[in-house]
């Protein structure tokens, strides 16, 4: 399985290729629309619209800690994060995408105002966990392509770039890796005869198969196994939602 590598720069390129179709996507959502569920649990595609702006922001803050070794936290809490996506989530749809391309602008000049060293550099995620800051524009990458799914207009896990798939797969699976409270399944590519276990389990108790991106939907929690097989029951095990 392709590794998660970085390289910022080739990984801003697809930022920016993807914030334009996201934009171009989203145009056509009114505020009828934008106050619908979206296919994220408890929330609107509001919500999502709000939550991608208020990210672009957070990563502006984990850009300048790394360009300027000032810290400065990506939130500045987990009650303000989520407030301040509430808060954002019922405005109008014309509203909404006018933030969301001003916060993208914004991630992009702090993005080019990066001196080449600085990648290198570590911040903190809101998580706990720390990073090199190369790490960051692949975070939104994961973000904007996700969420995207997650507005529920059309767009799915199967028409993810490849390369995308590949990385976005691995960096799954090495996280549920050895991880407690994970089932223990093999997840095998027949076209490649690829195999990777998850949980923490010494053996398997079952190998889900099937493509990439179908197992990437899976592993996300963006489809429910669909194209999938499991043996040896047809059953597929319950894995813990992404934080």
């Amino acid at each position: 399985m392709t590794r998660l590598t970085l390289d910022p720069h080739q990984d801003l390129s697809a930022v920016s290729t993807a914030t334009t179709e996201f934009l171009e996507a989203a145009r056509g959502l009114d505020h009828a629309a934008v106050t619908e569920p979206s296919r994220l649990p408890n929330w609107t595609r509001g919500h999502v619209l709000s939550h991608l702006a208020r990210q672009a922001d957070s990563l502006v803050n984990l850009l300048t800690w790394a360009r300027t070794g000032e810290e400065t936290p990506q939130y500045p809490s987990a009650r303000a994060r989520d407030a301040d996506i509430d808060k954002g989530a019922g405005r109008p749809a014309r509203e909404q995408l006018a933030d969301l391309r001003e916060s993208a602008d914004r991630f992009a000049g702090a993005a080019r105002a990066m001196p080449e060293q600085c990648w290198a550099n570590q911040v903190v995620l809101r998580s706990g966990k720390v990073v090199a800051a190369a790490e960051l524009p692949w975070r939104r990458l994961v973000e904007l392509l996700f969420h995207r799914v997650d507005l529920g207009i059309g767009y799915t896990v199967e028409q993810f770039p490849a390369d995308f798939t590949d990385r976005a797969l691995a960096a799954l699976v090495s996280g549920l890796h050895a991880r407690e409270g994970v089932a223990a399944v093999r997840l095998h590519d027949p076209a490649s005869d690829e195999r990777w276990d998850i949980g923490a389990a010494a053996e398997p108790e079952a190998t889900v198969s099937g493509t990439r991106a179908a197992l990437l939907g899976w592993v996300s929690g963006r489809t429910a196994g669909e194209g999938l097989s499991n043996t040896p029951s047809g059953t597929l095990p319950r894995l813990p939602p992404l934080g």
